[in-house]
């Protein structure tokens, strides 16, 4: 049962969460022992309640799971792991999370609530709407990097982040559509209700319009943004940036991948050396040269 609950609670899906450090790097606090601390249990909280919205969601989901080609061998969906270990799972971690929270700053409890109940919303309602459902996605991912504004002092975060947030969000939250759409083809609706709402074409047309506003909004935040060299270096980012949603695309379009955008992040290597050496520029640029 341990190891059915650690598998319901996605750690492999954790990595998502790494959005909470964004203010902390952006801001240059990276090496400000406090605010690095701050942050770290920040995203560990963020980590047990996105475990606990998983398990929700996967209460919620058990039926259409169980007829899933993939989502049938979850714990819940496979009978490894009972409705009411489920249940107490979730509540415990949603308690605890809380708890901790508000010790930790009350704003960031707030986002946690706010993630929360926007989650749970998904879960029940939006899910089923198209283009809200990837909107909520896309929310997710900019609550996280609020978050992390929460948590430390900022001075010079950019809202132009906020912005890149937002867009790269919405492309990984169409390319994971397009890909489930192509895995289930004729029975996606039945699956997944949103999926009836969409055609391939459709998500091509999306994926394309959101693909280049990203990169056209972080080529504008490289030269742009208050808070960056004098010397605009930070536009030497761009290129791998630029590869890293080329090769996404590849992936979504060639190998038909995208389904679990973190799979490709701990599974590509290709797109590991483009985000790596993407954070070596950032980091050595704020931090050496700066």
């Amino acid at each position: 049962m341990l190891k059915a609950f650690v598998k319901t609670m996605r750690p492999r899906q954790w990595t998502k969460n790494v959005f909470v450090f964004a203010a902390l790097v952006f801001d240059k606090q990276l090496f400000n022992p406090e605010s690095f601390l701050r942050t770290l249990a920040g995203f560990g909280l963020f980590c047990l309640i996105s475990s606990s919205v998983y398990i929700f969601n996967d209460i919620a989901d058990v039926e259409a799971d169980r007829g899933h080609p993939e989502k049938r061998n979850r714990p819940i969906a496979s009978g490894a792991l009972s409705l009411s270990a489920a249940w107490a799972a979730g509540i415990g971690l949603l308690v605890l999370t809380l708890g901790l929270a508000y010790l930790l700053a009350p704003g960031f409890e707030a986002v946690i609530v706010i993630y929360f109940l926007l989650n749970l919303a998904y879960t029940k309602w939006l899910k089923h709407v198209p283009i809200v459902d990837v909107l909520v996605i896309a929310a997710g991912f900019v609550l996280r990097v609020h978050a992390g504004v929460t948590l430390i002092e900022v001075q010079r975060f950019s809202p132009w982040l906020y912005v890149v947030m937002t867009l790269l969000s919405l492309f990984l939250g169409f390319g994971k559509r397009r890909a489930e759409l192509a895995l289930l083809a004729q029975g996606a609706g039945s699956h997944r209700k949103a999926l009836d709402g969409y055609t391939l074409p459709l998500l091509d047309q999306y994926i394309m319009i959101v693909s280049g506003t990203t990169i056209v909004a972080y080529s504008l935040y490289t030269f742009s943004a208050p808070n960056l060299p004098d010397n605009h270096s930070m536009m030497l980012t761009i290129p791998f940036a630029v590869y890293a949603i080329f090769r996404y695309l590849y992936l979504i379009e060639i190998e038909r991948a995208g389904g679990a955008p973190e799979e490709i992040l701990l599974s590509d290597r290709p797109f590991q050396i483009a985000m790596l050496l993407w954070a070596a520029s950032v980091l050595a640029i704020f931090y050496l040269f700066s």
